[in-house]
């Protein structure tokens, strides 16, 4: 902190003027030398605890500065969302209810009151950091206002705009501050930022970018020689069906825009499709990644495995079909993208 002069004529007045310049002298030299000290802002950055997104960097490759943690902003703070409500903020926000977008968070050092569940199913990949933290049950629809205020969140943030339908953003923000996107997932980084000004972590925000960003380049290089001009498509399946996952989200997204696969034409302009038995000829994909959820297509899997049709597919007779455990595939988030990065450099590009 930089000294304060203002009672220092007083304490000066009985002695003489050339004490009273050595006096400033001192104190001037020793203000620059707090100045030099306190270059860096106050505070920690990213919490140890927080999980590895950075890009795994070679003998040879200088890796970046840690990122230093974002100076504290002045509260309260006003924000408007993506659905045109006011937020305001009168602290920095601790407790956070953000259903769907716990990767985000402990990119950014942040753990939730509450994590998103499917009943018991809980995004596998995170529990090391999330095991001891509650599961908000969304398998009957949105946790009811008495179970969100259970949480004593104190910033509740809707991933989507389906959430805040039907009245829920109202209730919801009679319990706390209530920001709402349109979609999250499908900016990784805008959300992520955003996020990070939220929580007054803006700074851990873009450096947990760039680190990424870093990872995705790395990846590129090594798998040029079997990705270029090839096609490369997640199937998906549950206990509903078998679908084709597109470019947009998720994992399908790592393949398409960081890993720079191209599409098949069943997903090339749509989001997502229904995959099935007839339509197997057509499945122009040079790698398919089946991704079975929680183990609950297994019955589909089988039929799908049984068909002749699949069996003469190219990526089928060549080996380039790999059955992908980790849900991260199936999530969004730095951490789950950078996960489906180490994987698919693994399988292809050992």
């Amino acid at each position: 902190m930089f000294s304060s002069y203002r009672n220092l004529s007083a304490r000066l007045g009985r002695i003489g003027l050339l004490s009273a310049l050595g006096a400033l002298l001192v104190a001037g030299l020793l203000t620059a030398c707090s100045s030099s000290n306190s270059s860096e802002p106050a505070g920690s950055s990213v919490a140890a605890s927080s999980p590895e997104v950075t890009a795994s960097s070679s003998s040879e490759s200088v890796p970046s500065p840690a990122a230093e943690p974002s100076a504290a902003p002045a509260y309260p703070q006003t924000f408007q969302d993506e659905l045109g409500h006011e937020v305001k903020l009168p602290a920095v926000p601790v407790k956070i209810f953000a259903p769907g977008m716990e990767d985000s968070l402990l990119v950014l050092g942040v753990k939730p009151t509450a994590q998103w569940a499917n009943g018991d199913i809980v995004p596998v990949y995170l529990q090391e950091q999330l095991g001891d933290v509650a599961k908000a049950d969304f398998s009957a629809g949105l946790p009811t206002p008495e179970v969100v205020a259970s949480y004593k969140p104190d910033l509740i943030v809707l991933g989507n705009s389906y959430y805040a339908d039907n009245g829920v953003y109202e209730q919801y923000a009679k319990i706390a501050p209530t920001y709402a996107f349109k979609q999250s997932s499908s900016d990784l980084n805008g959300s992520l930022r955003k996020l990070g000004e939220l929580l007054g972590k803006l700074q851990e925000a873009e450096q947990a970018l760039s680190d990424y960003q870093r990872k995705v380049e790395e990846a590129r290089i090594k798998l040029a020689p079997v990705a270029e001009g090839k096609k490369a498509v997640i199937i998906r399946m549950n206990d509903r069906g078998i679908f084709l996952m597109g470019g947009d989200y998720y994992g399908g997204y790592v393949l398409a825009q960081d890993l720079g696969f191209s599409k098949i034409k069943f997903v090339e302009k749509e989001s997502s499709a229904d995959l099935s038995l007839e339509m197997l000829p057509e499945l122009d994909a040079d790698y398919i990644f089946i991704a079975n959820h929680a183990g609950t297509g297994d019955a589909f899997l089988k039929e799908l495995e049984s068909s002749p049709l699949w069996r003469n597919l190219p990526a089928v007779k060549e080996d380039r079909v790999f059955k992908i455990a980790n849900d991260a595939w199936l999530n969004g988030g730095l951490i789950a993208g950078g996960n489906v990065i180490d994987e698919v450099v693994e399988l292809l590009a050992p």
